[in-house]
C-alpha cells in the first residue's frame, strides 16, 4: 500500500521539524512532501502537490489555517488540525467532526489521528467533514451544523433542527424537529460547550434543551419545561437560576 502524501504547514520551524521527525518514527505509512510556514506557502503547495493528508496549524500570523482551507475549492484531501489550546477553533472543530491535536503532539493521538485520516483518505471520497467546516465558518451564527457520529454515519445536522438532547451514559440522544430521533457517540457534557452559544440551556445533568422549542414552565413538581413536540423535561433544583435568566434573554 502506497503511503499517503502528506504535507505540514505551521509558522514555526521548530514545530515543522518535530512533527516530521515523530511522523518519520511512528507513523510510516505516512510520507512529508512538502513543508511551508505560512498560509500562502501552504496553498502553493497543496496545489502542486494534491496531498491526501494535511497537517494544518490555526493560529499563524497573516491568514490564520481556516482561511487558508476557505481559498481553496476543492476538497479531497484528510486535515488534521495542530494547535496550541484556543476555545474558538477547538468548538468549531469540533461541530465538524474533524480531528485535531494539541501542542505538544502526543505520539498516541497521533497515531489514532493518522489511522482515521487514513482509513477515510482510502475511501476515495470527497472529505464532508472538510466541506462542513468550511461552510460553518462561513454561515451566519444561526444556521450553523453540527456533526453527529452515530454508530452508522456521520450526519451534518442544523441546531436550529434540535430540539433537546438526553443523557444515555456516554452517548447522547438527540430529538429533532421532524420527529426523528438520532444517538451521538458523545457524551453530553461536550455538546453543552458547543451548543451553549446557540440558545441550548442545561436544565438537568442528563438533559439540553432548544431554547426556541420551550413552550412553558410548569412549576409544579419540581419543575419541568413544556417543549412544542408534548416532552416535558426536568428543571433541576441547582438549575433554575439559570433556566429563568437563559429564558428571559
Amino acid at each position: 500500500m502506497n503511503p499517503l502524501k502528506a504535507i505540514l504547514v505551521d509558522d514555526e520551524k521548530n514545530n515543522l521539524i518535530n512533527l516530521e521527525q515523530l511522523l518519520k518514527t511512528y507513523c510510516p505509512d505516512v510520507e512529508v512532501v512538502a513543508a511551508a510556514i505560512n498560509a500562502a506557502e501552504g496553498k502553493s503547495a497543496i496545489l502542486q502537490h494534491r496531498p491526501e493528508l494535511l497537517f494544518l496549524d490555526i493560529q499563524m500570523p497573516g491568514k490564520n489555517g481556516f482561511e487558508l482551507l476557505q481559498e481553496l475549492n476543492q476538497y479531497d484531501f484528510e486535515v488534521i488540525f495542530v494547535t496550541a489550546h484556543d476555545q474558538y477553533a477547538i468548538q468549531a472543530v469540533r461541530f465538524a467532526a474533524v480531528d485535531y491535536l494539541l501542542k505538544p503532539v502526543n505520539i498516541d493521538e497521533l497515531q489514532a489521528a493518522v489511522l482515521r485520516a487514513s482509513a477515510r483518505s482510502r475511501e476515495k471520497r470527497k472529505n464532508l467533514q472538510l466541506e462542513n467546516l468550511i461552510q460553518l465558518l462561513q454561515e451566519q451564527k444561526e444556521d450553523h451544523r453540527i456533526a453527529l457520529t452515530t454508530m452508522k454515519e456521520t450526519r451534518f445536522i442544523r441546531t436550529t433542527e434540535i430540539i433537546r438532547c438526553e443523557s444515555s451514559n456516554n452517548y447522547t440522544i438527540f430529538f429533532l424537529a421532524g420527529g426523528e430521533k438520532l444517538t451521538a457517540s458523545r457524551p453530553i457534557f461536550e455538546f453543552e460547550e458547543l451548543l451553549k452559544s446557540y440558545g441550548f440551556i442545561r436544565c438537568h445533568q442528563s438533559h439540553l434543551v432548544n431554547r426556541k422549542y420551550v413552550k412553558s414552565w410548569l412549576k409544579e413538581d419540581g419543575g419541568f419545561l413544556l417543549l412544542e413536540n408534548g416532552h416535558q423535561v426536568p428543571v433541576s433544583k441547582n438549575k433554575k437560576e439559570v433556566v429563568a435568566w437563559a429564558l428571559n434573554q
